[in-house]
């Protein structure tokens, strides 16, 4: 089966707002990502498996709030106690996380088809998420991950890269055309490119 994606019929490339005149290095660039593996992980609570035993990719499970455990590859972002998701480029791992965490103690759901996921880049990227999002943008820092709103849209927020700023939202998939005309709104001020 050929996965469609959420936004193939929305984004147009170009350069959009306030571009003239500037170096195409200080806009903001958004893209939207897709073929990646996104699996839910959450322990239950009768569970008495010790998380740190347990790697996947060669990544351990923090256990630290608002914390991106990852590799090349692979990102494992802390939602809640007990609850990771992990997102990776490999989408064979599956079939390793389905044998690492067995159903005696884990629900593990396969997200990959039910999320939109954006990237943003650029040294106005947190001004852009400012705007909408009540989160102090100013504490957030590299694999640090968080779970807020965007103008009324539920996201996950994912700090890849620092200097500059290379970040992903994840939002449902029947949400992802309203996070992306919120985000490309917002862009419009900084001026803003789309690949």
């Amino acid at each position: 089966m050929t996965a469609i994606s959420p936004l193939s019929n929305i984004i147009k490339k170009g350069l959009f707002g306030d571009y003239e005149n500037k170096n195409e290095n200080d806009l903001v660039k958004i893209k939207e990502l897709n073929d990646l593996l996104i699996v839910q992980i959450v322990q239950y609570q009768s569970s008495k498996l010790e998380i740190e035993n347990l790697k996947v990719d060669n990544i351990n499970f923090s256990r630290e709030a608002l914390t991106t455990a990852c590799n090349d590859n692979t990102r494992i972002l802390w939602f809640a106690p007990r609850n990771w998701m992990l997102v990776s480029k490999k989408k064979e791992l599956i079939n390793n996380v389905k044998k690492t965490f067995n159903d005696s103690d884990f629900a593990v759901t396969d997200l990959s088809q039910s999320r939109t996921i954006i990237e943003i880049c650029g040294k106005n990227s947190k001004e852009v998420l400012k705007k909408g999002c009540p989160f102090n943008f100013n504490i957030l820092k590299k694999n640090m991950c968080l779970n807020s709103i965007f103008n009324g849209v539920t996201i996950t927020i994912d700090l890849i890269e620092e200097n500059p700023d290379r970040i992903r939202l994840f939002a449902l998939r029947s949400f992802g055309e309203s996070l992306y005309h919120s985000i490309t709104d917002a862009s419009l001020e900084f001026g803003y490119k789309i690949d």
